[in-house]
């Protein structure tokens, strides 16, 4: 239940945000906005509000904005259409879903730093998260282990861990560890992180809990999101170039994360709608048919030519754009259902 919940509460959320852009560009714009909805399927909701109708509906994985004069068999001159605006409105308008997902983590960080404070890391060499798969948990390093000395260069600071390990490059190294009254000798051969190109074993450092002012917490949500972005261009890019697997996930694993991250805390579950945001925006901005990145190009490429592409191939781009998606959502979904 508690899964059905969460995934409601995120994907709610997300279309929500996403679509109240296109409408509220497409209303300030002049456009005709014939129908806002949430959901997919079978009507829960609606209500007429002057020339729009609002609807919510049974599956809350979409949602959509019915614009005057954006399907392409309606009349390019349709009074307040989609086509009979300036291109820089329409443009915007594009543009608005994923500028609103772009938005909401800034909004959501700023409200979990404000109300929980913010974890920032200890500059003392004691491990915080050790992450399964790589070398420090396979040699036997442990969350509150405090490392005393690496190849026998004695260690004060986090930073010192950073430091030597990059010096010890892909080879053995023996760490000195302070196991409550223990002292160990563990052995970790370091591996190459392909997003940095660096020596790396696994390990964060340990976190301490800071309270921020209002001021501190809108300068914090603003760069933790900014970061965030950073470090999805560039995991993209490697994926991108083949230096890193793609992973995808469908509806089915996002739902099964969703449900995971709520037993772990309110804060928590708004942190992963924060970051599925993100995700949700970049994705959506991709120069590829049937998503807003690709709605945007051609608009971009009528800018620059001053011809728009006729009803016939704006149909059979929307067709490849949608037996894309539908082929990459059913993929994801057999990865999620056979994981």
């Amino acid at each position: 239940m508690l899964t059905i919940l969460a995934c409601i509460f995120v994907f709610g959320i997300l279309v929500t945000v996403h679509e109240f852009g296109h409408f509220i560009t497409a209303k300030l714009t002049g456009m005709k906005v014939e129908e806002f909805s949430i959901g997919f399927g079978p009507k829960i909701y609606q209500q007429q509000d002057g020339e729009t109708l609002y609807s919510l509906r049974a599956l809350p994985l979409g949602g959509y904005n019915k614009i005057a004069g954006m399907d392409p068999e309606d009349p390019e001159d349709l009074e307040r259409g989609f086509n009979s605006k300036p291109i820089t409105s329409r443009m915007l308008v594009i543009l608005a879903g994923s500028l609103m997902n772009f938005i909401l983590p800034v909004l959501i960080f700023f409200g979990i730093f404000l109300a929980f404070g913010m974890e920032v890391p200890e500059n003392k060499p004691v491990l915080g998260q050790v992450v399964e798969g790589y070398p420090a948990a396979q040699s036997g390093l442990k969350e509150g282990d405090r490392i005393l000395s690496i190849n026998g260069k004695v260690i004060d600071k986090w930073l010192d861990i950073r430091n030597n390990i990059a010096d010890a490059g892909l080879t053995p190294v023996p760490f000195e560890v302070q196991r409550g009254k223990e002292k160990l000798t563990i052995t970790v051969t370091p591996v190459l992180n392909p997003e940095t190109d660096r020596p790396f074993i696994g390990v964060v450092s340990s976190l301490k809990k800071v309270q921020l002012t209002p001021w501190q917490a809108a300068v914090a949500s603003v760069t933790a999101t900014k970061n965030i972005i950073k470090n999805m261009y560039v995991s993209l890019y490697h994926m991108v170039t083949g230096k890193t697997k793609a992973e995808f996930s469908g509806p089915v694993g996002v739902a099964k994360m969703a449900g995971q991250v709520a037993h772990k805390g309110f804060d928590m579950l708004l942190q992963f709608t924060a970051m599925l945001s993100l995700n949700l925006a970049i994705i959506n901005l991709l120069p590829l048919p049937a998503l807003d990145g690709g709605h945007f190009l051609i608009l971009l490429t009528e800018a620059v030519t001053g011809h728009r592409l006729g009803k016939a191939a704006m149909q059979n781009i929307q067709k490849v754009g949608v037996a894309m998606i539908l082929a990459l959502t059913i993929f994801a979904t057999f990865k999620d259902l056979t994981r």
